[in-house]
């Protein structure tokens, strides 16, 4: 990305990562972990913080040691070779066009909360655009924008934790804490397999925090920006999944968060008599899909323009605008966003659930080519090989835990793509 303006400052790398893994997963998804792990989820999100931390930690010395690298594909392929980095490239752009669709799906049904009489398909449309026009100008727009949205969902977590320990501190006694911990099955009511299966969904809800590596190429001083960038996100975002779970469960018995319809924030917030819950709720869900489909929107068209460079798609999306911006990469990205959207809205059955299965694929195996092209770099090291171990782990987990159809998509889709590579590696030749 030579062509590309160094606009996005410190601010804006550290809010797009906060942005990318605190969404609604932890919002209106957390109540999935917590029915699976009960008070054990909290154990779940430490050890998931901790191989967050190590796969980060990779990340940020393999951009001190290649510090020409403009994105996720430039990290690994010089160590794990042309076919990693092309096989990375592709899966990363249909991961984002994937997320963007699902997310903007979503983002229309919190609009209807406002809008009732308007058809689903008009606001997403309409979300779709603006967000579209806001990617078309400088990356310092982006940036900013996606700053402000992360900062909405950032504040919520804070004043959440305030309020929680404000209502622990003056109605709460230790005893009725400990009763709500404990008194419904123990610490670890489903054992370990409960706390196991929690962490398919713990880590899959922190999948996008990788993408700080697609802004490479656009980021002041990114040998220092992105490496102080990974070691102070995982302590935040530690901080805001742990604390507000924690003061969630102390609130609340697990069982009514996990057996609740809506959010656990709101089964908590109307607890606590705060007026509104709904609207400020829908609110706040609105700002974070719309966070994750303009991350989305930034990571797809960059990982689109990067394999044009790379030779690896038409030279028609290399295209720069006089905004420095791969305009053709994302246009053509959020084409596949538009269509999205109307197979999530239209098409029967559960053929879009079956696709949103890839997502979840495809950010254990880039963790996984990180961690490896780490350990190939710099030597092994008991945390890298715990981490490369538990990853692994976790992958073989959601094949089996996944639904049959999906992962055969899932892998079917990833087969193209490494046949496709061999292909044009033949016609090149």
């Amino acid at each position: 990305m030579s062509g590309m303006k160094r606009s996005l400052k410190p601010r804006h790398i550290l809010m797009m990562t906060l942005g990318g893994t605190i969404g609604a997963g932890i919002f209106k998804g957390s109540s999935s972990s917590i029915e699976m792990a009960g008070p054990s989820v909290l154990l779940t999100y430490a050890v998931g913080g901790l191989l967050l931390l190590v796969v980060m930690r990779c990340l940020a010395e393999l951009v001190l040691n290649n510090k020409t690298a403009t994105s996720l594909r430039d990290l690994v392929e010089p160590i794990l070779g042309t076919g990693v980095g092309y096989t990375v490239g592709w899966i990363y752009w249909l991961d984002w066009v994937l997320v963007m669709a699902a997310e903007m799906a979503a983002a229309s049904s919190f609009l209807s909360f406002w809008f009732p009489n308007v058809p689903l398909w008009i606001l997403a449309l309409i979300g779709s655009i603006v967000l579209t026009a806001v990617n078309l100008f400088q990356v310092k727009i982006f940036g900013e924008t996606e700053y402000w949205l992360a900062g909405i969902k950032i504040v919520t977590l804070i004043l959440f934790v305030l309020l929680g320990l404000f209502v622990l501190g003056s109605h709460y006694s230790l005893h009725d804490v400990t009763q709500n911990l404990t008194a419904h099955g123990g610490l670890f009511p489903h054992g370990i397999s409960g706390m196991v299966s929690a962490m398919l969904v713990v880590m899959f809800s922190f999948g996008g925090i990788e993408m700080i590596g697609m802004t490479l190429g656009e980021t002041e001083n990114p040998e220092q920006t992105i490496p102080k960038a990974t070691r102070s996100v995982v302590v935040r975002i530690l901080v805001f999944y742990i604390f507000p779970i924690f003061i969630m469960l102390s609130l609340v018995p697990w069982v009514k968060l996990s057996e609740a319809t809506q959010s656990p924030f709101v089964t908590v917030f109307v607890q606590a008599g705060i007026p509104y819950v709904d609207a400020i709720m829908n609110f706040v869900l609105l700002t974070a899909v719309l966070s994750a489909t303009n991350t989305g929107m930034y990571s797809s068209s960059r990982s689109l323009y990067e394999q044009a460079v790379k030779g690896n798609a038409p030279k028609y999306f290399s295209v720069l605008s006089k905004h420095n911006v791969p305009i053709r990469a994302l246009l053509f990205s959020t084409f596949f966003l538009y269509i999205g959207v109307i197979v999530a809205f239209f098409a029967k059955g559960n053929t879009f659930d079956y696709l949103m299965v890839l997502p979840g694929y495809t950010v254990m195996i880039v963790w996984i080519f990180l961690v490896i092209s780490h350990i190939k770099q710099n030597g092994f090291k008991c945390s890298t090989g715990f981490a490369l171990l538990a990853l692994v782990a976790i992958l073989v987990g959601a094949i089996i835990t996944n639904t049959y159809v999906g992962t055969l998509i899932t892998f079917g889709i990833l087969l193209i793509i490494v046949m496709s590579y061999f292909v044009q590696s033949h016609k090149k030749r």
